[in-house]
């Protein structure tokens, strides 16, 4: 009898598309660099990196999967999420402040960190996760979502929390950067007040 040779298998593609695609589900565009399509099955919330860790401080593991990439943090939340920001920064009453948060909704993009456990790019501002998805789980169902939204399971954490603590961060930060440029000259006039 003649020994079985086993067919050749086909090559391992181990590129971080496919930890994507194929671990998580979610669309890729090709790069580089590699970028992940953004308001299918999930929103990125970004913010400056300081303000970020203030919110990790605040907020713990409930943040779910969260990116650096150089100075910006990504925290990534229920797909739809997009929409609602500006009408939960009214809600919050941050609507009118500058804030230095923004949102990737619906026909978004956002640059795709290396999968955990692979060597870094050796870009200085390379995406980088603080926080990775696990690959085999139902991502969606742990991202920061709205109680009671169609998208935000019961077990999420709550996005009004996220935005709430995101939004005090991010103005903390800007005080802070506005206070180390120097004290604003400002000379106030002594109020008088008439007497009866």
């Amino acid at each position: 009898m003649a020994p079985v040779v086993p067919s050749p298998r086909a090559p391992l593609d181990d590129g971080p598309e496919r930890w994507y695609e194929d671990g998580l589900g979610w669309a890729t565009v090709a790069g580089p660099p590699l970028a992940l399509v953004t308001g299918v099955r999930f929103d990125v919330l970004e913010l400056p990196a300081a303000a970020g860790r203030g919110v990790l401080r605040r907020v713990g593991p409930a943040t779910g999967p969260v990116a650096l990439a150089g100075s910006r943090m990504r925290l990534l939340v229920a797909a739809g999420s997009a929409e609602e920001l500006p009408g939960l920064l009214d809600w919050l009453e941050w609507g009118g402040i500058a804030l230095d948060l923004s949102v990737l909704g619906a026909g978004g993009r956002t640059t795709a960190p290396l999968p955990p456990g692979r060597g870094g790019s050796g870009a200085p501002d390379a995406a980088v996760w603080l926080r990775a998805p696990v690959p085999g789980r139902e991502v969606e169902a742990s991202l920061p979502a709205l109680r009671g939204a169609p998208w935000g399971g019961g077990g999420a954490p709550c996005l009004v929390r996220i935005v709430a603590a995101a939004a005090a961060e991010c103005h903390r930060v800007r005080l802070l950067s506005t206070r180390a440029r120097g004290p604003v000259a400002q000379q106030l006039s002594p109020q008088r007040f008439a007497s009866s």
